[in-house]
């Protein structure tokens, strides 16, 4: 009994951290997303603004709410998507539910209410020319649908990458029946490329562990394939 509890509590552990990583990494990656987008706006819209102008245009915004607001816009946006599409504990399964949960969460609606508010701030303010906000105001949309267009190419580029892990363990898996170090080195050095900034998906994840943990148990034993059980049983552990 004491076993069985023991393990569920390390089963909720690891579900609250891999939610926890996803959010961050949704954070992170939306972020990034939405200031590319309105840097690519900005420069639509204001084409005769030097770099240094374009810079302090969004050192403004971000002094009065834009880089704050990015982060809560963004964590609501996740939150109401998750209930909508029945996600109401735990974690992403695949990044076609995160996309659609952030779609559906309303994050560019979201970003559209934080720029009204941001560019009223800053005219009231008096930091920047209304002349400027009255353009970004009225071209806004520019902004927000580069912003769209980034996050589903970044989503596309994503679910790509996680097909391209799944197919690298597997084409791993064939090198490793048939004793190829050489084949399995090649396989497991692409798959590591992808892995540096890819969404964390649970279960594709466990599985790049467990090819990770045999891949160097079998290369530091000297390229000897013939493991112990308990090196076995250690690799599909961590």
């Amino acid at each position: 009994m004491e076993v069985n509890n023991l393990e569920n509590k390390v089963e909720v552990s690891n579900e609250i951290t891999n939610e926890k990583e996803q959010q961050n990494f949704l954070e992170t990656t939306l972020g990034k997303t939405i200031n590319f987008g309105l840097d690519i706006g900005i420069r639509a819209l204001l084409p005769d603004f030097i770099e240094e102008q374009v810079i302090n245009l969004k050192d403004n915004l971000f002094n009065y709410g834009f880089k704050d607001g990015i982060k809560m816009t963004i964590d609501n946006a996740i939150d109401i998507g998750k209930s909508a599409i029945g996600i109401f504990t735990g974690n992403f399964e695949s990044v076609s539910q995160m996309q659609e949960a952030v779609k559906t969460g309303g994050l560019i609606d979201g970003v559209s209410g934080l720029l009204d508010t941001v560019f009223e701030k800053v005219q009231k303010a008096g930091v920047l020319d209304s002349k400027i906000i009255n353009i970004l105001s009225q071209g806004k949309d520019i902004i927000l649908n580069n912003v769209e267009s980034n996050i589903e190419k970044n989503f596309s580029t994503q679910i790509q990458n996680i097909e391209n892990v799944e197919n690298y363990i597997e084409e791993w898996n064939k090198y490793y029946q048939n004793q190829d170090f050489e084949g399995m080195e090649k396989q497991y050095n692409r798959m590591e490329k992808v892995l540096k900034d890819l969404a964390p998906i649970e279960n594709v994840l466990n599985k790049a562990r467990e090819i990770e943990t045999l891949h160097n148990l079998i290369k530091n034993n000297g390229q000897n394939f013939n493991l112990s059980r308990e090196e076995l049983e250690l690799a599909q552990k961590l």
